[in-house]
C-alpha cells in the first residue's frame, strides 16, 4: 500500500509541475519555492498543537487546490502560483511519508509515523 500511495504523489508531484509550466514564469520560480511551505514548521516553536495547526494548513491539497481556483478565476499568475506550489510541495512530502500532523508531536502523522 505504501508504494501505491508513493506513486500517487509522485503523480500528484508531477502535474504540480504540468500545472507550473502553464504559467508565464521562470522555471527557478517553482525550484525556489517548493520547500517554503516548511516555513509553517517554526509554529511548533510555539508548541506541538499551534504547530501541526499551521503546518496542517500549510500542507492541505484542499487549501492548496481552492487557492490555485482562486487564481485562475482572477487572472492572477502569482495566486496560482502559491497554490501549484503548496500542492505539489504536499505531495512531494507525502511522497517520503510526511504526513499531515497530529497535535502530540511533529512525527505523528495521519501516514504513520516519521521513524
Amino acid at each position: 500500500m505504501k508504494q501505491l500511495i508513493q506513486l500517487e504523489e509522485i503523480l500528484f508531484f508531477i502535474g504540480s509541475i504540468f500545472l507550473f509550466t502553464q504559467l508565464d514564469l521562470a522555471w527557478w520560480w517553482f525550484i525556489a519555492l517548493i520547500f517554503t511551505p516548511d516555513i509553517s514548521m517554526i509554529a511548533y516553536l510555539v508548541n506541538s498543537k499551534i504547530g501541526a495547526i499551521t503546518y496542517n494548513i500549510f500542507h492541505h491539497r484542499g487549501l492548496a487546490i481552492a487557492i490555485l481556483i482562486i487564481g485562475w478565476q482572477t487572472n492572477a499568475p502569482i495566486v496560482s502560483l502559491c497554490g501549484i506550489i503548496l500542492f505539489g510541495h504536499a505531495s512531494l512530502d507525502r511522497i517520503f511519508g510526511y504526513g499531515l500532523k497530529f497535535f502530540d508531536g511533529f512525527k505523528n502523522t495521519h501516514l504513520g509515523k516519521i521513524a
